[in-house]
C-alpha cells in the first residue's frame, strides 16, 4: 500500500505537468494560425482573438485534468477492493483496509514532500531566469538566458499547477478513502 500511495503521488504529478505541455502548445499553435491568418497583427493593425485562446486554455484546463482527477478518485477504491479480494482469498479480512490505510498514509506524506520540492525548485527556476534578466551571466540573449528560459518551462508548471494541486491529490484520497472505508471490510 506504501508503495502504491507513493507512487500515485509522481504519477499524478507527472500528468498534471504533461497536461500544462499540452495545453501550452495548443495556444502555441493557435497563436501561430492567427499570425498566418491576420498578418495585421505583427505590425499593430490588427486585433488578435484573444477570446479565442482563453477559451482553448479553459477547454484543455478541464479536458486534461479529467486522467489526473480520475485516479485519485479510483486509486483508492481499486486499491481497496482488489487487496480486500486477494485478503478474503489468503484468510485476511483486514488486508483490503490496511492496504487503503498505508497507501493514504504513504501518499500524505510523500504529497507534501513532493509538494515542497515542486514549489521550490519551480521557484527557483523562475527565479533564476529573472535574475538572468538583471544581466547577470550575460543577460537577455545569452545562452544562459536561453537555458534559464527552457528551466522557467519546466518551473511553471511545477509551482503553479503540479505542486499546488497535490494539495487536492491528498485531500480526495483522503476522503475517497474514508467515505469508501466500509467496502474494504470482508
Amino acid at each position: 500500500g506504501g508503495l502504491l500511495g507513493s507512487m500515485l503521488v509522481f504519477l499524478f504529478s507527472s500528468y498534471a505537468c504533461a497536461a500544462v505541455g499540452r495545453s501550452a502548445q495548443a495556444v502555441v499553435n493557435e497563436v501561430r494560425e492567427q499570425f498566418l491568418q491576420r498578418p495585421g497583427i505583427m505590425t499593430y493593425q490588427e486585433k488578435p482573438d484573444y477570446n479565442r485562446c482563453v477559451s482553448m486554455v479553459a477547454a484543455s484546463a478541464l479536458r486534461e485534468m479529467i486522467k489526473p482527477g480520475l485516479l485519485a478518485v479510483c486509486s483508492p477504491v481499486a486499491i481497496g477492493l482488489t487487496f480486500r479480494a486477494i485478503g478474503r482469498v489468503t484468510g485476511q479480512e483486514l488486508l483490503g483496509a490496511k492496504v487503503v490505510a498505508s497507501c493514504l498514509m504513504f501518499a500524505t506524506v510523500t504529497g507534501i514532500l513532493m509538494a515542497l520540492f515542486l514549489n521550490n525548485s519551480g521557484g527557483a527556476w523562475d527565479n533564476a531566469k529573472k535574475y538572468v534578466e538583471t544581466g547577470a551571466f550575460g543577460g537577455k540573449g545569452s545562452e544562459a538566458h536561453k537555458a534559464a528560459i527552457t528551466g522557467d518551462t519546466v518551473g511553471d508548471p511545477f509551482k503553479d499547477t503540479a505542486g499546488p494541486s497535490i494539495h487536492v491529490l491528498i485531500k480526495m484520497l483522503a476522503t475517497i478513502t474514508l467515505v469508501m472505508a466500509p467496502l474494504f471490510l470482508d
